[in-house]
């Protein structure tokens, strides 16, 4: 089930979520026209390596240093164009109202603190772990998190792959984003009962970071921004530009 578009008219230009795509993007690109060796000397020395901050935490300056800086920079490394494209059309879709409502520099901020407590909480439930955890997936599932709490009720275009054919569903947001994080879950618990990374996914990393994202977007939003009052009735027709025209 792949989202094609939630039809939730924003009144702003997200600025941000427009921004923190462009800069994956760039990165993405330089890296792919690095070296090999290069290439991966750079996601071990700017991904988390869990064992490296289990082992030497925070204490030692040296490594103090690198493991702070190692939880923001991993959130702009992409290890594929397929783990690129998913994670900035999801931000894309999702990342827009969050931010219309949070306001730039709120959203750029909850953004990073989803991002970050999603990678420790990766860390706490996998410190053996010498795999470098790179990504933006943890911060978008906060993104997803916050747009749950926000707009439950919205609807959301998704498409289903049938025998090759693609189909179209008008979906509630609480069912997509609810069947995302059940995915989420039976994965990452098959990743603790098997004491590895199922996948190559850091599926605790969904996990926290949507129910951080779920629990502190309240925070972030001011007055009456936070209710739920986006939705339309069902029933009531959308035009796909009008999100983009308010």
């Amino acid at each position: 089930m792949i989202p094609i578009q939630d039809i939730v008219p924003r009144k702003t230009f997200p600025v941000v979520t427009v921004s923190l795509i462009i800069l994956n993007t760039l990165i993405f690109i330089l890296m792919v026209n690095l070296p090999v060796s290069v290439r991966e000397a750079l996601v071990i020395n700017f991904g988390v390596v869990p064992a490296r901050i289990t082992q030497f935490g925070f204490g030692e300056a040296g490594k103090a240093f690198q493991n702070v800086i190692s939880l923001f920079t991993a959130m702009f490394l992409h290890g594929g164009w397929i783990h690129l494209l998913g994670n900035m059309w999801t931000l894309w879709i999702f990342g827009d109202n969050v931010e219309d409502r949070m306001g730039h520099k709120r959203f750029l901020i909850f953004y990073l603190l989803c991002g970050v407590a999603a990678t420790l909480i990766h860390v706490w439930l996998h410190p053996d772990s010498t795999i470098p955890m790179i990504g933006a997936s943890g911060a978008i599932s906060g993104v997803l998190g916050a747009y749950y709490g926000l707009f439950p009720l919205a609807r959301v275009i998704v498409m289903v792959p049938i025998f090759f054919f693609p189909f179209f569903f008008e979906i509630p947001a609480v069912l997509y984003i609810g069947w995302w994080y059940l995915l989420q879950l039976f994965s990452g618990t098959l990743s603790i009962l098997h004491g590895k990374i199922v996948g190559g996914v850091a599926w605790w990393a969904h996990i926290g970071g949507f129910l951080v994202g779920l629990f502190l977007h309240r925070l972030f939003c001011v007055g009456k921004k936070c209710f739920r009052d986006e939705v339309r009735p069902w029933g009531v027709s959308y035009n796909l530009g009008e999100k983009f025209n308010r």
